[in-house]
């Protein structure tokens, strides 16, 4: 007769860990954690976070919860962001984030970036029309801008996402060039429309140099020290945004030029599995 086989307390204390993981990342395992990265959020509480205002003139902290292992970033009142900000800074780094926003929704992973989180370098998550993802805007920085491409959305007839497409961003404002930028046909074949996409964002130098991979795929490279542009002033960006900087995550206003493209109404951007790897 064959005996089945003995299942050991420590086996099922084990597998009930491991459920338990899976269920705070929202019904998904969570990834083992390279050598040397630390979590920046323990993925039940905003502990070493702080909720802040875009602007004194609307002081709204927004409404940031977190939800089944994520943080949840919407606006409120309706039409008015705010950041979520590190308590702690950091000077060169590499940052690990997953994100999954709605559409559209305006937001962005600010880098070396002031306590407030409203000045210093943004890394692109315009996920919205004319949108750009994975390349750089300077917030407070003479508002560069460092992109190669735009996006916009096909729909469903029901008005749902299928998918990213790339358009024409012509000419804007502010633009410098990047010193690597993958074409839009590359950045489109590894994003999930409506998943969970991985962002490893690398920052390195007084004035950073900055990198940029998603989904493992390179994206974008800017040389923050080259830029050429009327009110950068590189001596002045340091003393402005010092050699450590916050990190922080952005809920975008409305306006009037874009309305409801800019964020929909009710619409969140959902973040998880946030670590950082200092470089010095």
């Amino acid at each position: 007769m064959t005996q089945k086989p003995q299942i050991r307390r420590r086996d099922l204390c084990l597998g009930s860990i491991l459920l338990a993981g899976a269920r705070a990342a929202g019904g998904q395992s969570v990834p083992r954690q390279e050598t040397g990265f630390q979590p920046l959020f323990d993925g039940t509480s905003l502990r070493g976070w702080k909720r802040q205002s875009r602007s004194p003139s609307k002081p709204s902290l927004g409404k940031w919860t977190v939800e089944n292992g994520m943080i949840v970033g919407g606006q409120d009142p309706p039409r008015v962001g705010s950041y979520l900000v590190t308590e702690q800074t950091f000077e060169d780094f590499e940052l690990q984030i997953e994100a999954n926003p709605d559409w559209p929704a305006d937001t962005g992973i600010m880098v070396r970036t002031v306590p407030q989180g409203n000045v210093g370098f943004q890394v692109h998550l315009d996920h919205r029309p004319h949108g750009d993802i994975g390349g750089y805007y300077g917030n407070g920085l003479a508002g560069f801008r460092a992109n190669a491409y735009a996006l916009n959305a096909e729909k469903d007839k029901d008005g749902r996402l299928v998918r990213l497409i790339s358009e024409p961003f012509g000419g804007l404002q502010g633009q410098v060039p990047l010193e690597f930028a993958a074409p839009a046909a590359v950045f489109l074949k590894v994003w999930k429309p409506g998943g969970w996409n991985h962002f490893r964002v690398r920052s390195a130098g007084a004035l950073p140099y900055l990198t940029t991979w998603i989904n493992g795929e390179k994206i974008s490279e800017l040389d923050t020290a080259k830029i050429k542009l009327p009110g950068y002033d590189p001596k002045a960006v340091i003393e402005l945004i010092g050699r450590a900087g916050h990190i922080a995550l952005e809920v975008h206003d409305n306006d009037a030029q874009m309305g409801n493209d800019r964020w929909a109404p009710g619409a969140v951007c959902r973040w998880r599995n946030i670590s950082i790897r200092k470089l010095s």
